[in-house]
């Protein structure tokens, strides 16, 4: 009689299970250094990047554990690509150029179906801010704004809609050429007046990548690609992306439209701000305020807001004039 299978393959469960832990890190990361979105799971898998370094490592504590030489490798390999991955994501350092001509101060927020409105309007009040991304804003929310900041932020582009597909742009300066890029949920857009500079102000708003939603994602974040392509001159352009800095879609609006994440730009890139209620803690920054390089980034909070999944994303910019 032979020896028992099991004393010819010492360690097999612990490799096998090595070999499952990898797979999901392996093939996410993968896409992430393709600069790919991929198909269903992958867009969803890429908002948990920097934590499916914790599967990564137990897969190579595994691998050792079994003593297979060639799968601790592997999963060394998986473990340093997924790490190196998820280090913060930084654009360019130009900060802008000319002398600053106007401090602006933004802030986007989600207030998920107008539930969050009474407490915007009160961090409004408190921060001050000259534009306000509102998304999520219903009809009712859209009324209590622009009644609450008549006189402080009295002109807005909106669309008017019930849950979800509503949303609002507040605005202390003047604004004209109001625009809305096509989507399932509302994105106005127009041009802003600031210390005698035309602003492009643009909130942004598209599908979340639910599975069987993948392809309307894409064709709404393109859309946005495509506008920021267009600028030429100062852009703001802030709201819920539905999409993280691990997703190719997103870089390539600002890589398309020579536009910086604001929050990267202070170091804050891995800062999440969904999903805030709920038992998971947050874990993926989907809200950013994207900026062109006629502004240069002060700071940038993220703040919380009772009633809604999203934090609120606060930057200070200083608009800068002509060389």
């Amino acid at each position: 009689m032979g020896p028992h299978p099991s004393s010819r393959r010492p360690g097999r469960p612990a490799a096998l299970l090595a070999g499952l832990l990898l797979v999901v890190p392996a093939l996410v990361t993968a896409c992430r250094l393709l600069d790919t979105d991929g198909i269903t799971p992958v867009p969803q898998l890429l908002s948990f990047l920097p934590w499916l370094t914790v599967p990564a490592g137990l897969g190579l504590l595994l691998a050792a554990v079994a003593r297979r030489r060639g799968l601790a490798l592997t999963a060394v390999v998986v473990l340093a690509a997924t790490a190196w991955s998820s280090l913060p994501y930084t654009t360019w350092t130009t900060i802008g150029h000319g002398l600053p001509v106007a401090r602006v101060r933004v802030l986007a927020a989600n207030v998920e179906f107008g539930q969050a409105t009474d407490a915007l309007i009160a961090t409004v009040r408190r921060e001050r801010p000259a534009l306000v991304y509102v998304s999520e804003c219903d009809r009712a929310c859209g009324r209590a704004l622009t009644t609450a900041f008549a006189a402080e932020l009295p002109h807005y582009a909106s669309v008017e809609a019930d849950g979800s597909a509503g949303s609002v742009l507040l605005s202390a300066h003047p604004l004209r050429d109001w625009r809305m890029i096509p989507a399932t949920m509302g994105m106005p857009g127009a041009t802003a007046e600031i210390a005698g500079r035309s602003v492009r102000v643009q909130l942004a708003h598209p599908m979340p990548p639910l599975p069987g939603q993948v392809d309307v994602w894409k064709r709404e974040l393109g859309r946005i690609e495509d506008f920021a392509a267009l600028r030429t001159g100062p852009t703001l352009i802030a709201g819920d992306f539905n999409a993280s800095q691990d997703h190719a879609a997103f870089r390539a609006i600002l890589k398309e439209g020579r536009l910086r994440d604001a929050a990267w730009a202070v170091r804050r890139s891995r800062a999440a701000t969904w999903p805030v209620e709920g038992p998971v803690p947050p874990y993926v920054q989907i809200d950013h305020v994207l900026v062109s390089d006629e502004f240069s980034v002060d700071d940038v909070r993220f703040l919380d807001l009772d009633g809604t999944d999203h934090r609120a994303v606060l930057a200070d910019l200083d608009l800068r004039g002509d060389r």
